[in-house]
């Protein structure tokens, strides 16, 4: 199975990478006793599985961000199209003579 890891560190073996900052994350029993499960099944450390977990969250986090904005645009290139094709669906236009 590809990792998500080679994303943020790809010059780097899978695993752990040194001298980089590190964060203590508390788990209860039973997600730990799961994260030990998933590990062995997968022939990897705990410390790679809940790294590579992480990275494929950042990696889906940035993906949504860089669609939202693609969005946004296409929408902001076509919005007099949009406007046009729902009327009913554009903001009432205030009176400035009022």
């Amino acid at each position: 199975m590809p990792s998500d890891l080679v994303i943020f560190t790809g010059e780097y073996p899978r695993g752990t990478v040194r001298d980089m900052p590190a964060l203590n994350v508390e788990f209860s029993d039973r997600e730990l006793e799961d994260l030990r499960q998933i590990a062995k099944e997968r022939g990897t450390s705990m410390k790679a599985l809940v790294r590579e977990a992480a990275a494929a969250d950042i990696a889906r986090h940035r993906a949504l961000q860089e669609g939202a904005e693609a969005f946004r645009q296409f929408f902001a290139a076509h919005a007099e199209e949009f406007a046009a094709a729902f009327p009913d669906d554009e903001p009432a236009v205030k009176d400035e003579a009022a």
